[in-house]
């Protein structure tokens, strides 16, 4: 079955960096759109970045040219490189297949905090 496992999180200070993983297993990654979402404190889960399985990226206004996503097709992970964090960007973040829309991995907790 589909699993997704999200790491790579931290505490940052304000205009750090972090980079995000996701190893993906139980379906056929590779022909396979994917998403980052974020959940902050307090607030339901929203959409980050998405990445189809051509290789299109798409991102939120807020995290446009700080936050990039990428994929590796032949080890299924999905990255987020997360560039000038900053506390607004606090939150568990969460590797997502739409097509499972009920499957949710851990997530992986991102603090950005002086």
């Amino acid at each position: 079955q589909v699993q997704l496992v999200e790491s790579g999180g931290g505490l940052v200070s304000p205009g750090g960096s972090l980079r995000l993983s996701c190893a993906a297993s139980g379906f056929i990654f590779g022909t396979s759109a994917m998403a980052w979402y974020r959940q902050a404190p307090g607030k339901r889960r929203t959409l980050v970045a998405s990445m189809t399985a051509n290789g299109a990226a798409d991102y939120v206004d807020s995290v446009k040219g700080r936050f990039t996503v990428s994929r590796d097709d032949v080890n299924n992970r999905l990255y987020l490189q997360m560039n000038n964090l900053r506390p607004e960007d606090t939150g568990v973040y969460y590797c997502k297949l739409p097509t499972a829309p009920n499957y949710w991995g851990q997530g992986t907790q991102v603090t950005v905090s002086a």
